[in-house]
């Protein structure tokens, strides 16, 4: 289930930087002969409107657009649509349908970070919001290496759905009563915790002691920091513009990033646990789809932003790569040689093959590390 989840998000998220091409392809006069789901070999017509064939290939992992004269070498001289093609048209508009693409998905993720926020995402709640709120629960933020709860494995990002000490019991999502709760145990017994994550549910013993709570060094703790989350939908007329700001943080973060990798592979000092490849990025949705539709579309804001900022890289065969020569073009006054382009985007393509190849046996290793 989990990669036909991942293959489903994959093919969206292509179709989706397709579909902008092919917008402003069309827009701005260009002759677009298909728009294909999936890659080819192709399985059937599905219909032809105009002169653009809309068309269902054989492998599902994307889409495609075909406009005429995109590689200088399938352009026919005297041809009588040569007027239209890619490379005839005026270099602006060359950019900006490269651009499209890579626009539609940051368009494309605004609309889910503004969906998920007017559906209700799991946050940090203040007492004042918890009244609000759905979902409201205890969860540990973090925990402190080389406490019990450290020793015992207690993970950031369970839930702490209940404790036993003897006789006594605490359920809810309290924060202060929770930690009220640990401290009674003067004893310094084993207090029983049930977590859970997802559809797992344990429970672990875990024996409170003192000191390792700097403020107040003789209370017992188990070295948990709480938070209580909760489900607070942002109102319709805001959720626009908080995922507009969602959308530009994300997208900051995650550029800083990829600053930083590439940067890192130039100098071989690229940390490879910093990304993931196919493996991983599958691994995630799966993990996202189990908590639920709220998660899964985050996560695939968040891919559709690095499929654009990746997009945007002047690394040949990709829409950056593209725009340089444009860029280049429009500095010379001439088009570069079809055979060099073309020549050029292929070594690109076969470094970017590499380079998921690497990332992704990386991605296996960790799964059996």
């Amino acid at each position: 289930m989990t990669i036909l989840i991942f293959i489903l998000v994959l093919v969206v998220l292509i179709v989706v930087h397709e579909f902008g091409h092919f917008l402003v392809a069309k827009w701005s006069g260009m002759k677009v002969e298909e728009f294909g789901l999936g890659y080819p070999p192709r399985a059937l017509t599905l219909f032809k409107k105009g002169e653009t064939e809309y068309t269902l290939n054989w492998l599902p992992f994307g889409g495609f657009v075909r406009i005429y004269g995109e590689d200088e070498l399938d352009r026919v001289e005297g041809h009588a649509d040569s007027a239209r093609a890619f490379g005839s048209r005026p270099r602006i508009l060359q950019a900006v349908v490269l651009l499209a693409g890579i626009v539609m998905n940051l368009l494309f993720a605004w609309v889910l970070f503004s969906l998920t926020l007017a559906l209700g995402t799991p946050q940090a709640l203040d007492d004042s919001q918890v009244p609000q709120a759905t979902h409201v629960a205890l969860v540990a933020a973090s925990v402190l290496p080389g406490s019990p709860a450290s020793l015992a494995h207690v993970m950031p990002g369970e839930t702490i759905g209940s404790a036993t000490f003897g006789t006594e019991s605490w359920s809810g999502a309290d924060a202060t009563a929770f930690t009220s709760f640990v401290a009674k145990d003067t004893a310094l017994m084993p207090i029983a915790l049930s977590l859970s994550h997802g559809t797992q549910v344990r429970t672990v013993n875990i024996t409170p002691v003192v000191g390792i709570v700097s403020k107040d060094p003789l209370r017992p703790a188990l070295g948990i920091g709480i938070a209580v989350t909760g489900i607070l939908p942002v109102a319709w007329y805001q959720a626009p513009i908080e995922g507009a700001k969602a959308t530009y943080e994300a997208t900051v973060e995650i550029g800083t990033g990829l600053i930083h990798f590439f940067a890192g592979l130039l100098t071989f000092s690229a940390d490879l646990s910093q990304v993931s490849g196919p493996v991983g990025i599958a691994g995630a949705v799966g993990s996202a789809s189990a908590e639920g539709i709220t998660a899964l579309m985050t996560i695939t804001a968040l891919i559709s932003i690095n499929l654009a900022l990746i997009n945007i890289i002047p690394i040949p065969a990709l829409d950056g790569g593209r725009l340089l020569f444009v860029f280049i073009e429009a500095i010379i006054r001439r088009p570069l040689p079809a055979v060099a382009a073309r020549t050029v985007n292929t070594i690109g393509f076969g470094l970017l093959i590499l380079l998921m190849l690497v990332v992704t046996a990386h991605d296996v290793l960790k799964l059996f590390a």
